[in-house]
């Protein structure tokens, strides 16, 4: 029987809007909450949970981090490995 309650570290490459949608679903659903249960918990309406996981593209970022936030997750912003523009 594991004694270690804090839940395995989490990776993801995100690229659209839609991969960041289902992994917000999953993880909430993981976390055993409903989406107004989320909703009510950041402190927005049911409605923005539902576009977020359905991946709109044009909701608000700020909202949207402060969200990720809530679920315990962060935005790291790195160049991509062999990638670079102008080489």
């Amino acid at each position: 029987m594991p004694s270690n309650d804090s839940p395995a570290p989490l990776a993801a490459t995100i690229r659209h809007s839609n991969e960041l949608g289902k992994l917000v679903r999953q993880l909430r659903v993981e976390q055993g909450l409903l989406q107004i249960d989320l909703a009510g918990l950041a402190g927005t309406g049911n409605r923005f949970i539902v576009d977020l996981e359905r991946g709109k593209p044009t909701l608000q970022l700020q909202k949207v981090l402060d969200v990720l936030d809530l679920m315990g997750l962060e935005v790291v912003v790195r160049r991509k490995d062999g990638n670079r523009h102008g080489q």
